[in-house]
């Protein structure tokens, strides 16, 4: 699989964040809202799961699940691209319906706002550099070292909580946090295993780094799996896409997507 890695993502979300850029409407198709169009947030910042290809397109796991509820569902969708830490607000602020972007669906989230079933789920994990000689993932065994996360994530939160006597280094979106690790401004990083499994399997510069440790998982900061995230209002809307859900995961469409990303099933 082919990814961005040599884009420059920061310059591209600045110029395209809250621009609708795709609509995949199908012909008579109506949405929750009568003739409303349901406006999907990704980051467009997260390969395999959501990026911009060299035309400027979103794709990725995200993108095509997304369609493909909107379609199931009958709803004329359009997506629009947001950057990570402002998502929920910008969600509650009514600038967008959805949000379809490998949020978790952790304790604190749904405070804030409602979730469809799990769509996918992905423990996190540690990644080293190959040969780096890191006896263990304790924080004794980091206590000297430097530790990535990217800003506004389950795994920042994680590592705050559990790892406060860490140095740590927060990076403003994932792309940045592997090349740090890659280039050496950081010994380890944290991150959900299925984006970084693409990296690490799939790019040149991944194959620097490896799993280190066991999966990690905890409820709490992690959720139960990625969902669909919804202003709690809308129950109309999150019933649908529960519908579509339930759809698509009993035909093979669902599978097909999996397929076309990961060699595994990540249901």
């Amino acid at each position: 699989m082919l990814r961005l890695n040599s884009l420059d993502r920061r310059k591209i979300l600045a110029l395209a964040c809250m621009v609708s850029i795709a609509s995949f409407s199908q012909p008579g198709a109506i949405s929750a809202s009568e003739n409303d169009t349901i406006r999907i947030a990704v980051e467009g910042a997260f390969p395999p799961f959501n990026y911009l290809d060299s035309a400027n397109q979103l794709q990725g796991f995200d993108v095509e699940i997304a369609k493909a509820l909107c379609e199931t569902a009958k709803l004329k969708c359009e997506f629009v691209i947001q950057e990570w830490t402002t998502m929920i607000p910008s969600l509650l602020d009514k600038r967008y319906d959805a949000i379809i972007s490998s949020m978790s669906m952790s304790a604190e989230r749904r405070e804030k706002v409602s979730f469809t079933q799990k769509y996918y789920d992905s423990p996190s994990i540690f990644i080293s550099r190959k040969g780096a000689g890191i006896a263990g993932t304790a924080p004794d065994d980091l206590k000297d070292l430097k530790l990535g996360v990217t800003s506004g994530t389950s795994q920042e939160a994680y590592a705050q909580k559990f790892y406060g006597d860490v140095s740590k280094t927060v990076f403003k979106a994932s792309p940045d946090l592997y090349k740090g690790l890659a280039d050496g401004d950081v010994d380890i990083i944290m991150e959900d295993k299925l984006a970084v499994y693409d990296w690490l399997a799939n790019t040149l510069a991944g194959s620097c780094c490896e799993f280190l440790g066991g999966d990690i998982k905890d409820a709490e900061y992690f959720g139960d799996g990625a969902g669909i995230a919804l202003r709690p209002s809308d129950r109309q809307l999150l019933a649908k896409f529960n519908a579509a859900l339930e759809t698509i995961q009993s035909n093979d469409i669902y599978d097909t997507i999996n397929a076309k990303y990961f060699p595994f099933s990540i249901r």
